[in-house]
């Protein structure tokens, strides 16, 4: 170090620190608006690239509420649909239900027509025997009857005895 301090020379020094003053002029001059532009572009740069970033987030974020929304929406689609569905399903069946009701009383009323019918006709069946069976006993009896004098005026006394007069 002492060496350094006796080989100082204060001419060197001048000339050195005037260079120093010039260079610094010069890079101030020509160097340091170029270099500030450039940092000032980059802060800029950083800064349009972070409001970017928050506005793609924000971006982000709606789509997502959007997204949600839309879920919803379509569940409550689903959820009413489906329940529409159902009430759908249930009015056939309770349709179904009626339609067979309707049909089987239908069915029950012409099932008791036909049996009326059938007993009607049976039952005139029956009166027609009943009555050709009547006629042949009767026509038996009045000739047993009538072959006899005696009890053909008894028949007729009776007969009258029935008949009511007004």
């Amino acid at each position: 170090m002492e060496k350094l301090y006796n080989d100082f020379s204060f001419g060197l020094f001048f000339w050195q620190a005037i260079i120093l003053v010039i260079l610094i002029l010069l890079l101030v001059k020509f160097a340091w608006k170029p270099i500030m532009e450039s940092i000032t572009a980059r802060e800029e740069g950083i800064k349009d690239a972070l409001l970017a970033a928050d506005n793609a987030k924000k971006e982000m974020q709606d789509l997502q509420a959007n997204n949600e929304r839309i879920l919803q929406e379509a569940r409550l689609e689903r959820d009413s649909l489906l329940k529409e569905a159902r009430e759908m399903k249930e009015k056939m069946i309770a349709d179904a239900k009626e339609e067979a009701q309707v049909q089987g009383q239908k069915m029950i009323e012409q099932a008791k027509a036909s049996i009326e019918s059938e007993k009607n006709a049976a039952m005139a069946e029956l009166k027609s025997q009943v009555s050709s069976i009547s006629l042949e006993i009767a026509e038996k009896l009045l000739k047993e009857e009538l072959s006899n004098k005696e009890s053909q005026m008894k028949l007729v006394e009776k007969m009258l005895g029935d008949v009511k007069l007004n």
